[in-house]
């Protein structure tokens, strides 16, 4: 990394939010390499882009010589993490957690590298957390909490609305847990994480702090935001998940390529490893220009969460449907079966996942931002007809960016 130590290459980038103990951290970090924790709880069997930039933070920290370790909380996952919520999470099996650790753990590969000489480490706080002797943790750890100060921290406020359980308020203790049993079997340091998560984070530096009397720190990165506020990674079929099983590398290059002109600079600079000179050559083009940044952001997070064939794959098509108006073999395909030729416009969408309800099928028609074959339908009582399916497959488009081939099985 040019001899720059985390430190810097971090704040070039502007992607610490919020940093505990900085002027001690910078020290530190110009003296030693350390072990630091990222923890994922396996809620569900693939990350999604809110994951993306925590990964990004960890894997420039492994290309400055330290080692990462990725905490798959098996255990924390039968909590639930409050943080960010309205509702309390619905509590999962050990199965399910399981298999949903497995997925991760191949999609974080494609961030970290578990080889070499700081070769990453995969735990899991299942090992220590399922067998607790809860009363000998309380008497041990417990005694450090402060409950006026956890009801305050901005992870329990929405819950609180509503009713936070003694199962949920539990949830900061164990991951404060985890970073002490890290720190003390590892020489883990460092924590990092999503900027949603300085409550539990600042929690586990005090308590290492009060036990050990030194050497404790957390980084939270910025959340990736949309021009107006909002948290980026919704699509009309829900999360933009990083498993092509749940979102496809075209719909997943196409959700970059038609971010905002005012996102293209935070894209660029967190979610690609481009030098910052390129990122603020290509963010400071004008008027039709910045397409060519958008396409690149497109191409360089497809190419590494799905690899370079895929993100070619993905560009093709996108330049095909929209360069030169052709079809192409690369377009997004639904399969349906042949009784299902007949079915209404509303329930196609729907089925097809251009649409997560008829609800919303039906708005998206009403609007005028559905064509089958170039024809658009405007009637939310138009039935397809054998005649639409000419080479068994139609072409629905939404808008003017979304194509979807539907083929007959």
């Amino acid at each position: 990394m040019n001899n720059k130590n985390i430190y810097e290459v971090l704040k070039e980038r502007d992607m610490i939010k919020q940093i505990a103990f900085e002027e001690e951290f910078k020290e530190m970090v110009t003296k030693e390499k350390t072990h630091v924790y990222l923890g994922i709880d396996p809620t569900a069997d693939s990350i999604h882009i809110g994951h993306f930039i925590p990964l990004m933070m960890m894997s420039y920290f492994q290309k400055c010589g330290h080692t990462p370790i990725i905490l798959v909380g098996g255990g924390t996952a039968m909590i639930g993490d409050p943080s960010g919520k309205s509702d309390m999470r619905q509590m999962l099996t050990k199965e399910d957690i399981s298999k949903n650790v497995d997925n991760i753990i191949k999609q974080v590969s494609k961030f970290v590298s578990f080889e070499g000489e700081n070769a990453a480490i995969i735990v899991n706080n299942a090992d220590w957390i399922l067998d607790l002797n809860y009363m000998e943790f309380l008497r041990t750890y417990g005694v450090h909490f402060n409950v006026n100060r956890m009801l305050a921290a901005e992870c329990y406020k929405q819950r609180m609305e509503k009713g936070l359980t003694f199962f949920e308020l539990n949830y900061m203790l164990m991951q404060s847990y985890d970073f002490l049993k890290l720190f003390e079997t590892k020489g883990c340091k460092v924590e990092i994480g999503g900027d949603d998560q300085w409550s539990n984070m600042i929690s586990g530096v005090e308590l290492i702090r009060k036990i050990h009397k030194n050497g404790s720190f957390c980084l939270t990165c910025p959340l990736l935001l949309t021009a107006d506020g909002k948290k980026m990674g919704k699509t009309v079929s829900g999360a933009l998940w990083l498993d092509p099983k749940k979102t496809s590398p075209y719909e997943f290059y196409q959700y970059w390529r038609n971010i905002q002109d005012a996102e293209v600079y935070n894209v660029l600079r967190m979610l690609t490893y481009l030098p910052m000179e390129e990122v603020r050559r290509l963010s400071s083009l004008e008027g039709s220009k910045i397409n060519e940044a958008k396409k690149i952001a497109a191409f360089e997070i497809t190419k590494l969460i799905h690899g370079e064939e895929e993100a070619t794959k993905a560009q093709q098509a996108a330049e095909d449907l929209f360069v030169h108006s052709n079809n192409s073999e690369n377009m997004p395909t639904e399969y349906i079966d042949s009784e299902d030729k007949n079915i209404s416009i509303l329930d196609l969408l729907v089925k097809c996942k251009i649409a997560p309800s008829k609800g919303q099928a039906k708005i998206l028609v009403e609007q005028g931002g559905i064509s089958i074959n170039d024809q658009k339908i405007t009637d939310i009582k138009f039935m397809l007809s054998d005649e639409l399916f000419t080479d068994d497959f139609i072409i629905i488009k939404k808008g003017k960016k979304t194509f979807v081939k539907v083929k007959i099985k």
